[in-house]
């Protein structure tokens, strides 16, 4: 296994700091100073802020293992494997085919619910095809830390380089749901028979659920481009986030067979048979990865709505009222400390982890990025 040393990713659990003059491609093998970051909500509740990796390469997507290892996904098309708790990074897959150009790449992860028997982890990964691209959704098998055993689910996803959407999670129903945008072709959104711009849901095997409104993977549609998404721990209600043209970025309760508008409407619009959204945000502030808070380190974010933001270079905690589907209070937390944020997950252990995107060609780098950060009751 690689070590913090040698790993091409620096895993620590410290805050990186940058250093001039470093080359910003290359792991520094100095350990960064002994200091973390704290902050304090509107609450009152007090946060520090370490980082656990730094020099990945625009990571997409986190996951973590019922061992506690944590699953990483680098748009450029490497799947990482990071022990945190032995400060280890190792590359489990590189794939031969991706197409990252823009905002395609290798997006989604996804482990099975019963990961630790089937050892499945699932991609969703634009492909390079002919003289273009497609997004596709595969499944592969977990082995002393490698992956193999490749399974196509689902191909031919409309892909571009902008819009291609990427989320995996599983459902509290078992089933593998998936965001994919509108491939910056707008008519598709709207088109039922495209895969395009709709919330998909699988079985694992890559079959339609016999649920699906469609009949096909289609779950919703109207979409732009959702980045992320996750239900709530009592309504058990999809709360979805999705980039708007140029603002009008939305939150979304996403139910079955829901036209959600794009491009007939969007934010505050209405038209008939089509849902508006919970709240919408412009200026853009980008959200991407979401998740609700569900542990016991924090009681004062239970049930909260944590989204990452690219352009708004923030972590948004929304406080729901999730019977009304309503925000009653929001804040900005880590606003413009780390740059634009990816990624939002609660860990096994609680704690709330970070992803930055600050290499992905539209942000400014610093020699730590891209970084992973935890976030823990400061003492």
């Amino acid at each position: 296994m690689g070590s913090w040393l040698t790993g091409g990713v620096i895993v620590f659990a410290l805050i990186a700091q940058s250093t001039p003059g470093c080359d910003p491609q290359r792991p520094s093998t100095t350990p960064p100073p002994s200091s973390a970051v704290t902050f304090t909500t509107q609450d009152g509740v007090r946060v520090e802020v370490t980082t656990v990796a730094s020099n990945l390469e625009v990571p997409w997507a986190i996951a973590f293992a019922p061992d506690g290892r944590l699953f990483v996904t680098e748009r450029p098309g490497r799947v990482r494997i990071l022990d945190l708790a032995a400060s280890t990074s190792d590359v489990a897959l590189t794939l031969d085919d991706v197409s990252s150009q823009g905002e395609s790449g290798l997006l989604g992860l996804a482990l099975a619910p019963d990961f630790t028997a089937t050892r499945h982890v699932f991609l969703y990964y634009t492909a390079a095809a002919g003289n273009g691209a497609v997004n596709r959704i595969v499944r592969y098998r977990e082995v002393g830390g490698r992956l193999g055993e490749r399974a196509v689910l689902l191909d031919n996803i409309p892909a571009a380089t902008i819009h291609d959407g990427g989320r995996l999670r599983f459902g509290p129903d078992g089933l593998l749901y998936a965001t994919a945008g509108d491939a910056a072709n707008t008519s598709l959104a709207q088109d039922a028979a495209s895969v395009a711009g709709k919330f998909l849901r699988l079985e694992r095997d890559g079959t339609t659920p016999r649920g699906n409104p469609f009949g096909s993977p289609v779950f919703s549609w109207g979409h732009r481009n959702p980045q992320g998404f996750d239900w709530h721990p009592g309504t058990g209600e999809i709360w979805a986030t999705e980039h708007g043209n140029s603002g009008n970025d939305e939150i979304n309760v996403v139910r079955a067979g829901v036209n959600y508008g794009w491009p007939t409407i969007e934010a505050g619009q209405t038209f008939p048979n089509m849902e508006t959204p919970i709240t919408s945000y412009s200026p853009s502030i980008a959200p991407s990865g979401a998740a609700f808070y569900q542990g016991a380190r924090f009681p004062q974010f239970a049930g909260n709505f944590f989204a990452a933001t690219l352009r708004g270079t923030h972590l948004l905690r929304l406080v729901v009222d999730a019977q009304a589907r309503r925000v009653t209070r929001q804040e900005r937390l880590l606003d413009g400390t780390l740059g634009r944020l990816r990624e939002v997950v609660v860990g096994p252990d609680g704690f709330i982890y970070v992803s930055t995107n600050n290499r992905d060609g539209r942000g400014s780098p610093t020699a730590a990025d891209d970084r992973i950060v935890r976030l823990s009751p400061a003492p």
